[in-house]
């Protein structure tokens, strides 16, 4: 099992180190500010055994060079030359043994940027799926086109729903503010507003969400929903009824919302 610490950088980036019970050895995904995880490592009393990144993007990536600097440890991370650092490449279907029991599936994620990845956790049910699906949200498409970034949440939605999602950014309350233009009558996305601005207020995360709040309350996972489909072609003044043409639309509003 892993134990997960929350390493909050920058304005609203989450790295995160993952723990395995076997002692004080972690890893950390997507360490974009190096002093960040020095300091978590110092406070949690732990060693970094190895890093693990979901795609190529600077606040993912940027503190890299500097953990490396007296440490020989691996660089997991998908096959991109855009990641230099990257000393074991993953594609789908890949796996790491971080210990005895626990093991991380890679799964391809494209659309975020087209190296994306993501890695699945499935004895403690975690994702890390850095930029590709957020809380109430997804990630805007810089490389990618609607239909990869759509079969790329396909496959994160298809995970079990107890599956806590680890994203990578603070973006919740303002996702959920667009989800409820989208869908003013889902009530559970109402009551989901609430209680993210609750924690928001108390200076809380809202990260990870379960992976069952987003099936009810994410619109992006809800394409072929009858209010989100009706609110996409209001959006595309013209009638929408394929997942891949939702989607394309709702991604093109929040751009702009």
């Amino acid at each position: 099992m892993l134990t997960v610490i929350a390493v909050p950088a920058f304005q609203d980036n989450y790295l995160w180190l993952l723990v395995p019970d076997d002692g004080r050895n972690c890893y950390a995904v997507d360490p974009g500010d190096a002093a960040a995880i020095e300091a978590a490592l110092k406070t949690h009393d732990l060693v970094l055994a190895g890093i693990l990144l979901t795609h190529h993007h600077w606040d993912h990536t940027g503190g890299v060079d500097d953990l490396l600097k007296q440490r020989s440890i691996p660089v997991y991370g998908p096959k991109s030359e855009q990641i230099p650092q990257v000393t074991n490449a993953l594609s789908e279907g890949d796996s790491i043994e971080l210990a005895e029991a626990a093991r991380l599936s890679v799964i391809e994620v494209p659309g975020h940027t087209l190296d994306h990845i993501a890695y699945f956790d499935s004895a403690s049910q975690s994702l890390f799926c850095g930029d590709a699906l957020f809380a109430g949200g997804c990630g805007r498409m810089f490389e990618g086109n609607p239909r990869q970034m759509q079969a790329s949440l396909e496959k994160l939605a298809g995970l079990p729903a107890e599956t806590q999602v680890y994203c990578a950014h603070e973006y919740t309350a303002a996702n959920l503010r667009f989800a409820q233009a989208v869908e003013p009558n889902n009530q559970t996305l109402s009551q989901r507003v609430k209680d993210v601005a609750s924690l928001r207020e108390d200076g809380k995360s809202t990260v990870p969400s379960l992976l069952s709040d987003e099936w009810a309350t994410n619109p992006f996972l809800r394409c072929s929903q009858v209010e989100v489909q009706s609110a996409a072609s209001n959006f595309a003044k013209q009638s929408l009824t394929s997942v891949d043409g939702v989607f394309a639309a709702l991604r093109r509003w929040k751009d702009n919302f």
